[in-house]
């Protein structure tokens, strides 16, 4: 198969967190992705998430409760490791759903809501920091965006 070409950003839809046409920074530089998550709680083997962000329109404030998580080490490109929360959810690129997993991050004060690591970008992609928004430009929208 094939790899397709990203660019550097893009806009994507999260259809199983209710999240559509949010941008997203491929990150080569990063091995997980990363999503904003504006309020996290673990509760009863439950955990309860909030994708909320005042920056970030397309957020919608839900909450979304998942029941198979996990947690793991993230270290940041300064060195600092985080341990994080991930989950496992889907991403449409190019009008096709992958699976994909997220470690959950406060993410407010970046100027993405979304980093798309090289675990994922892996076999299925190659990138193009000449361009961007590939993806998006590539195919016809169901949901309407606001930007």
């Amino acid at each position: 198969m094939q790899k397709q070409t990203l660019g550097r950003t893009d806009k994507v839809d999260f259809p199983k967190l209710d999240l559509f046409g949010i941008d997203v920074k491929i990150d080569t530089g990063a091995y997980t992705s990363a999503i904003h998550c504006s309020h996290i709680v673990e509760k009863d083997n439950m955990l309860f998430c909030t994708f909320h962000s005042e920056g970030h329109s397309n957020f919608n404030s839900i909450e979304i409760i998942f029941d198979t998580y996990s947690k793991t080490d993230v270290k940041s490109s300064n060195g600092y490791k985080e341990n994080r929360f991930k989950i496992k959810s889907e991403v449409v690129f190019f009008g096709k759903t992958y699976k994909i997993n997220l470690t959950l991050s406060t993410r407010d004060d970046m100027k993405f809501p979304v980093l798309i690591g090289r675990q994922f970008l892996s076999k299925k992609f190659l990138v193009d920091v000449d361009k961007h928004d590939v993806s998006f430009n590539s195919i016809k929208h169901e949901h309407s965006y606001s930007f």
